[in-house]
């Protein structure tokens, strides 16, 4: 439709700005957007930075935010993700904190509401533009199987063992690219770049996709309209599969885009759920603590444990306007590694922010020796867990090895 390349437009044409995606491919995809056009920009995310002190302009993911930052434009892409369960404090927190001139968020028109709310309670004003599909969209009346699969299409499964699976069925044919959360960014970004120049023919990927990935995908054929969410396997809602399904048919390169599936059931609950209104995103919206309430509840409870300085918060804390304390069980895991460490109380809430699972050994391990590592004030070195193989032939050997990438990154 063109929204984003309209805010990224007045993001270049600002004296200084940010950009602030759900994906690292995002970040990263708006950073050679700028630099393409030599515009001198920084590219921060969780896993890498590339830093370049004479710019102007930040591409980020948005929990990587600096609410330090002054500056006149910031785009805030994705913006109905503010309902995730996990993720969704990230982009409430920066439509309330970050210090712009002027902030455009991007997304999807069941999000209005809820930004018209947080509107009215920050008293912002709020100009409201809506953006038509370019191309139209068909859904396809049968399913098309695997043998029939044609350049531009791309398969949606929705876990890493799914996607792996259905690459092993068509490598034989084709040419294939997969994406999906745990492979490593320079691997992500090389898989989009084989699909995006041709070098490869069929795109299997989880639903990642959903965010705006600038990938010339002609066809979109769900394997499943099931996900496990974390909690529960469920039946995607509206909104994810039409989110999903606005990657098909990029503009300028398909008259049109198509959506389908590869089995009768799954395309018949396509088509059900594709004609189903999407349900408006209401209120409570999910906040974090910020470094100064988490230094009130220490004074308060006159403590320096974070986990339990987190446990108030999370049990205790209720905000004014629209929200809600957000969901931070992972960070309480975190800060049991962290509260065995002398520590300063903001270092510690810094450390627990990070993206880990204490359920791989692999894992806790390394977080607790890079938490070591900050303490004495050292470099941390990589120090491999396993004799990586060089290709993964099994389940595990893939586990493993993803586990290592993400101890460097």
């Amino acid at each position: 439709s063109g929204k984003t390349y309209s805010a990224m437009n007045e993001l270049k044409n600002s004296d200084c700005g940010i950009y602030l995606a759900p994906l690292r491919l995002l970040a990263l995809e708006g950073y050679e957007n700028l630099k393409k056009e030599n515009i001198a920009a920084t590219l921060i995310t969780g896993e890498e930075q590339i830093l370049d002190e004479e710019a102007a302009y930040v591409c980020s993911t948005i929990e990587m935010v600096d609410f330090n930052m002054d500056v006149d434009v910031a785009v805030i892409d994705e913006v109905q993700m503010l309902e995730d369960i996990d993720r969704g404090w990230a982009w409430v927190n920066a439509i309330i904190g970050t210090p712009a001139k002027k902030i455009i968020m991007t997304g999807s028109v069941n999000a209005l509401d809820a930004i018209k709310k947080i509107a009215v309670y920050l008293g912002e004003e709020l100009e409201v533009v809506r953006f038509k599909r370019k191309n139209p969209l068909e859904l396809l009346d049968n399913p098309i199987v695997l043998r029939d699969l044609q350049a531009g299409t791309a398969l949606i499964a929705f876990s890493r063992k799914e996607v792996l699976l259905y690459k092993q069925k068509l490598q034989k044919y084709h040419k294939v690219s997969v994406i999906y959360g745990n492979l490593s960014p320079e691997v992500r970004r090389d898989e989009a770049r084989r699909f995006r120049h041709g070098e490869s023919d069929i795109l299997i990927a989880t639903d990642a996709i959903a965010m705006g990935l600038n990938l010339p995908i002609k066809t979109i054929l769900f394997t499943t309209c099931e996900k496990f969410d974390g909690v529960q396997r469920r039946l995607i809602s509206p909104n994810e599969i039409i989110q999903i399904a606005g990657r098909a048919g990029r503009y300028g390169h398909h008259e049109k885009g198509f959506i389908g599936a590869t089995n009768k059931k799954t395309l018949q609950q396509v088509h059900e759920l594709f004609n189903t209104p999407v349900k408006t995103i209401k209120p409570p919206f999910n906040v974090k603590a910020s470094n100064e309430q988490i230094e009130a509840i220490a004074s308060h409870l006159q403590t320096k444990s974070l986990t339990k300085i987190l446990k108030f918060f999370k049990d205790n804390m209720s905000f004014s306007g629209p929200f809600v304390a957000a969901n931070i069980s992972s960070m309480i895991e975190a800060s049991h590694i962290i509260d065995q460490r002398d520590l300063k109380l903001q270092d510690k809430y810094m450390l627990a922010q990070a993206p880990i699972t204490t359920k791989s050994t692999i894992i806790k391990q390394a977080y607790e020796a890079y938490v070591s590592a900050v303490l004495r004030n050292k470099i941390v070195r990589y120090k491999p867990s396993i004799t990586v193989p060089k290709v993964a032939k099994t389940q595990k050997d893939l586990l493993q090895v993803e586990d290592e990438v993400k101890k460097i990154s």
